[in-house]
C-alpha cells in the first residue's frame, strides 16, 4: 500500500502523526505493510513558497492508494496574506475534483461516554453515514462577476447537476447501505424551491431504488432534515444529498455526535483509478496548535475508513474498538470533550488497544 501523507497546518501537524502512529501498529499486528511519501502543501508552506498544489505533486498523488489529510488555515496573523479561500479550492476542492473522488462519506456516531448538546439522546440515536456528492453542485467554481467593485455589481454561482454524477452517488449509497445492512436510504434536497436541478436529484433517486429491494427510502428537505437531525436523529440511516447541503448537514452532524474532534471523513474515488483521501474535519485549530490539546480520534476513525477502503477490515476494526475504549473512559477525554488528556495520551492509549485486539 501506498499511502500519501498531507499534515498540513496546526494541529493536523500533531493529529496526523498520532494517526500514522496508530496506523502502525495496526500493520505490525495485523501483518500488512505500506509506504508512506510526505507532502508539504498547506497555508504554511503558501506563504514560504506561494506555492498551493501544483499538477506535478497531484499526478504523484494519484498513483497512491491513499492519502492520509491533516488540515489547512494558518494563524490569523497569517492568513492575512492568503487569498480567501485559495488553500481550500487549490488543494482540497482541487484534490477531490482532479481525482474524481465523488463521495465525500461521512460517518456521524455518537460514541458511549462522549457527551452530545442534545437532551435525552444516547450512541444508539444517533448512528447515521451521510453520502454527500463531493465534485459538482456550487463547489466546482462556475460563475464570475460582472463590473466588479462597482454599484452595478453581479456575482454569479451556478450550481452543477449532471445525470451522470447524480445517479453514481446516489447509487453509492444504496451500496453502502446493502453492505453494510443498514435498512434506509433517505434523500435530502430542496425540490420545491430548485425545481431543475433537484428535480434530476429526485427523478433519479425514485429510478435507482427500485433495483434495492428491501431498502427503505424516504426524501426530506434540507430544511426538515436539519431539524429532524437535532430532534430526532434515530431515524436517519443513510442519507445522500448534494455538495453543499452535505457540507451543511455533516458539521451539524459533527456537533451532535460530539464535535469535530470525533468527526472522520473519507474523499472516495470508488473506482480507485486515483487515490481517495481520508482526513479529520477539525480544521487547523491555530488557538491551540503545537499544545498537544488536539483531540485525535477523529484522525484514528480516519485511519479506520483508509483501511476498510484499503482492504485491511481486520485492522480497521481494531482501530474502531480502540476508539470506542477511549471515548467510554473520562480519563482519555481531550478538552473539547470536556476533559484534560493530551494527543499524546490518547495516542498511547489507542496504540496500546490496537496491540491487544484479538
Amino acid at each position: 500500500m501506498k499511502i500519501a501523507v498531507m499534515p498540513g497546518d496546526g494541529v493536523g501537524k500533531e493529529v496526523v502523526p498520532a494517526g500514522l502512529a496508530v496506523l502502525s501498529a495496526a500493520a505490525r499486528k495485523f501483518g500488512f505493510t505500506y509506504t508512506t511519501t510526505d507532502y508539504p502543501f498547506g497555508g504554511e508552506h503558501y506563504l514560504k513558497t506561494r506555492e498551493t498544489l501544483p499538477d506535478s505533486a497531484l499526478k504523484e498523488l494519484a498513483a497512491h492508494d491513499a492519502i492520509l489529510f491533516g488540515a489547512v488555515g494558518v494563524d490569523p496573523r497569517g492568513s492575512a496574506q492568503i487569498p480567501q479561500g485559495i488553500l481550500e479550492t487549490e488543494i482540497l476542492l482541487k484534490m477531490r475534483f482532479e481525482l474524481d473522488q465523488y463521495v465525500n462519506l461521512r460517518p456521524t456516531k455518537l460514541l458511549a461516554g462522549v457527551p452530545t448538546p442534545l437532551a435525552n439522546v444516547g450512541p444508539s440515536d444517533i448512528d447515521m453515514v451521510i453520502v454527500r456528492e463531493n465534485t459538482e453542485g456550487l463547489y466546482c467554481g462556475n460563475g464570475g462577476f460582472l463590473y466588479k467593485n462597482t454599484p452595478h455589481e453581479v456575482a454569479n454561482q451556478i450550481e452543477v447537476t449532471t445525470r451522470r454524477g447524480v445517479e453514481r452517488v446516489i447509487r453509492y449509497a444504496f451500496e453502502y447501505a446493502r453492505q453494510f445492512g443498514r435498512k434506509k436510504v433517505t434523500l435530502v434536497a430542496k425540490t420545491n424551491v430548485l425545481r431543475f436541478a433537484h428535480n434530476l436529484w429526485i427523478r433519479a433517486f425514485e429510478q435507482i431504488k427500485g433495483d434495492y429491494a428491501g431498502i427503505e427510502t424516504d426524501y426530506h428537505h434540507v430544511d426538515a432534515c436539519t431539524m429532524y437531525m437535532v430532534t430526532k436523529p434515530k431515524i436517519y440511516d443513510v442519507i445522500v444529498t448534494t455538495n453543499m447541503f452535505g457540507d451543511i448537514i455533516t458539521d451539524l452532524g459533527a456537533a451532535i455526535q460530539g464535535g469535530m474532534g470525533m468527526a472522520a471523513s473519507g474523499n472516495i474515488n470508488p473506482t480507485r483509478q486515483a487515490a481517495s483521501m481520508f482526513e479529520p474535519v477539525h480544521g487547523s485549530a491555530p488557538d491551540i496548535a503545537g499544545k498537544g490539546l488536539a483531540n485525535p480520534i477523529a484522525t484514528f476513525l480516519s485511519v479506520a475508513m483508509m483501511l476498510d477502503f484499503l482492504n485491511q477490515p481486520k485492522a480497521a476494526s481494531a482501530i474502531h474498538r480502540a476508539c470506542r475504549e477511549i471515548a467510554a473512559d473520562v480519563k482519555f477525554h481531550t478538552r473539547d470533550l470536556g476533559g484534560q488528556a493530551s494527543t499524546g495520551q490518547i495516542t498511547e492509549a489507542a496504540i496500546a488497544a490496537v496491540e491487544k485486539a484479538g
